[in-house]
């Protein structure tokens, strides 16, 4: 099998990449990627190391012949959360969406037989009543998940010819990674209570979330590239995720200081309250996909995290200014170095990068 992924170099792709190399020791996986936190790394080595062959592109530059022989794309890439989503509205929009669906048409047209995209919960926005069924109506609040939205339904739409198109919705990313983002609300807390012994919930603490750890998500696109069309059509979007990862702020605070001895949680009961916020029924994902439920439970997430931040050696106190970590801060740096347009394109990409990057 020959798999691409796109937006490999980002807090996912490492980890989809590895684990699709353990599973499938015999497929030819390539990443394609802009580079934009290549220098990002948590970890020791390259994880890149594990694929067979790695292009530096924008996703929007994707040509109709460079997927010429594959037997499934993953799209991973996009402007990765609510803040980038604000921040480059137009930008999310072309990459997140446009390019997203261009290629999907594309890989249908050349033959490739699945198709999988990186959806999100969070187009269920603000969600009141019970658990967000696929069927519920859609309350996307942000430029980012307006863009997962506008994605799926140009893939429902689409002419699918023989290939197998997958939508993950997938909870909230949680977990350490190679290239860890600490703007994610559990790798966040985790790391504010290793750092400064106190977790600050910015909010009442109320708002629901549904999670999921990085290394299930990997286990989800196996599903994805492997499934069949008797499993839920040859259009399909699913919730991934699992019913007891569903939680709400206070309680994910709660949990890590439990596992991280000294810390304390302090909620802001003043403040205004957030909008996001959605419980998520994921009993689809159970049924069509029973061999590749999620794994991996909150308190193992937290001890995943304080593991790696550990030997990672994090000690910056105000680490959510650091470019390192936090994903919006690294693409603001680029564009006031001149490296960076505001279109999130590189304007020299032959320039050294410096000690400090």
């Amino acid at each position: 099998m020959r798999i691409l992924i796109t937006g490999n170099m980002g807090y996912v792709g490492p980890i989809v990449a590895r684990h699709l190399r353990t599973v499938m020791p015999h497929a030819h996986i390539t990443g394609l990627d802009s580079g934009l936190f290549a220098h990002c790394l948590t970890s020791v080595g390259l994880p890149e190391r594990v694929l067979d062959e790695q292009l530096f592109m924008d996703v929007r530059d994707v040509k109709p012949e460079l997927l010429d022989g594959y037997d499934a794309v993953v799209e991973l890439a996009a402007v990765s959360n609510d803040p980038m989503g604000n921040r480059f509205e137009a930008v999310t929009d072309d990459i997140n969406c446009r390019a997203a669906v261009r290629i999907a048409e594309m890989a249908v047209a050349r033959g490739v037989k699945k198709v999988v995209f990186a959806s999100s919960c969070s187009i269920y926005g603000a969600a009141e009543g019970g658990a967000k069924k696929e069927t519920d109506s859609l309350a996307p609040l942000t430029a980012y998940a307006r863009s997962k939205v506008a994605t799926e339904q140009a893939l429902a739409q689409m002419d699918r010819g023989n290939s197998v198109v997958t939508a993950l919705r997938f909870a909230t990313a949680c977990g350490f990674s190679d290239r860890l983002r600490l703007d994610l609300v559990l790798n966040d807390f985790v790391a504010c209570a290793l750092v400064n012994g106190q977790i600050q919930v910015m909010s009442d603490g109320t708002p629901w979330r549904p999670l999921i750890h990085v290394a299930d998500m990997a286990r989800a696109i196996e599903w994805a590239i492997t499934r069949d069309k008797s499993q839920g059509g040859d259009y399909l979007a699913v919730n991934v995720g699992t019913d007891v990862w569903n939680y709400q702020v206070k309680d994910l605070a709660e949990a890590v200081a439990k596992e991280v001895p000294g810390t304390t949680v302090t909620i802001n009961l003043d403040a205004p309250a957030d909008k996001r916020s959605y419980k998520v029924d994921f009993s689809l994902y159970r049924q069509i996909a029973p061999q590749h439920q999620p794994r991996v439970m909150l308190a193992d997430a937290v001890r995943d995290l304080r593991s790696g931040l550990t030997a990672y050696g994090l000690a910056d106190k105000d680490f959510r200014t650091n470019p390192h970590v936090i994903r919006l801060r690294t693409l603001q740096r680029w564009i006031d170095e001149g490296r960076l347009s505001d279109a999130l394109r590189w304007t020299n990409p032959e320039a050294p990068i410096t000690a400090a990057a």
